[in-house]
């Protein structure tokens, strides 16, 4: 057996490097892992018996509330591969342990159009079919075809196609019946040359309008998304976030006519069988918590639905904040947020009952 194949399964690992919050976190194991040899084999080694283990992306999507006892699993898998392609369209397969905005960034210097909309989204390319990524108009599982990922209990590995993967509005089957199974090794999409991009989404389009761009390319939208992203959120490697806390709830069309009456224009993009999805950041912003800090937690100025780590807060503190917002959401608008990050919390504790649910 290679020996360079077996990663060091490390103990008491200090991950505050590997999540974007930046919160102090020991996990009782640590392995890191960048091909289907050295999983098997970690995999192989684990005699003691482990409750609990954690994949590990970018750790772009992660609060950790506490210390977690299991292993985290670090996914490092790489690549890049062409399968087939033909004049209007290309299948690529890509390693998700790859940063997926450099991803999007080698897709769009190649003209290979679909994604140019998600750019700068952070984290790994794994995460993409876990969170169902989306932004601007686009979603990830637009472009998706298929993945492969490693079960974590036998080893064996399996794939999945599109249907298989039960995508929703930022959801997948990864994050609900098959949550914690599996390690994705690699995704497959399909991505289309020569394609008008899409810019449906008002703020996308009135910043190429004010550019003076009105026959956008794949590039000409990608740049757009980059300046705007860049104008709102701030960089995790100067403040800790993980981007969107929450998600943009939907309701009712019913419901959404009601606030309009009571609070007047109200943002609102259709979402089918009379719904509405309303943005979380609006929302937040009306019930005054845009800007708002606590100690060294808070939320940032340019964007209400950011929640930022100012420096040393701890996950509880950061939970506690983002439990104060949903409450006072609640209270204005009797609309309740659910969150787009992933709580990962100590023994058996419940964020749904940290969130005061």
């Amino acid at each position: 057996m290679n020996t360079e194949s077996i990663p060091t399964l490390q103990e008491n690992k200090n991950i505050k490097a590997y999540n974007t919050f930046g919160v102090d976190c020991m996990a009782e194991y640590y392995a890191r892992v960048d091909h289907l040899e050295q999983l098997q084999n970690v995999l192989g080694q684990l005699s003691i018996s482990y409750n609990r283990m954690l994949i590990l992306g970018g750790g772009s999507n992660l609060l950790f509330v506490g210390n977690y006892g299991g292993i985290v699993l670090h996914n490092a898998f790489k690549g890049i591969e062409v399968l087939d392609e033909d004049a209007g369209r290309i299948r690529i397969q890509v390693g998700a342990g790859m940063n997926w905005h450099r991803f999007v960034t080698y897709c769009v210097e190649r003209e290979w159009g679909g994604i140019e909309n998600l750019a700068l989204i952070p984290g790994r390319v794994g995460a993409a079919p876990i969170q169902n990524i989306g932004a601007y108009g686009v979603e990830f599982e637009d472009v998706f075809e298929s993945l492969r990922a490693v079960h974590l209990k036998s080893g064996e590995v399996e794939a999945f196609d599109n249907e298989e993967c039960r995508f929703g509005y930022r959801d997948s089957i990864f994050k609900g019946a098959l949550k914690g199974q599996y390690l994705i090794t690699d995704i497959t999409l399909i991505l289309e040359k020569n394609k008008a991009p899409d810019t449906s989404y008002d703020s996308l389009s009135n910043h190429l309008m004010d550019q003076g761009i009105h026959e956008p390319g794949i590039e000409d939208v990608f740049r757009a998304v980059v300046d705007i992203r860049q104008s709102k959120l701030p960089d995790p490697d100067e403040l800790g976030n993980a981007g969107s806390f929450f998600k943009n709830p939907v309701i009712t069309s019913g419901r959404y006519e009601s606030l309009e009456k009571e609070f007047g224009e109200v943002p609102g993009y259709p979402e089918g069988n009379n719904k509405i999805k309303v943005p979380a950041a609006w929302l937040i912003d009306k019930a005054g918590w845009r800007g708002v800090r606590r100690g060294e937690v808070g939320t940032y100025p340019h964007q209400a639905l950011v929640i930022v780590n100012y420096g040393g807060a701890t996950g509880a503190q950061i939970l506690e904040f983002a439990a104060e917002i949903r409450s006072a959401v609640f209270e204005r608008f009797e609309i309740k947020l659910d969150p787009e990050v992933n709580i990962i919390t100590t023994g058996d504790q419940d964020w749904k009952r940290l969130l005061i649910n």
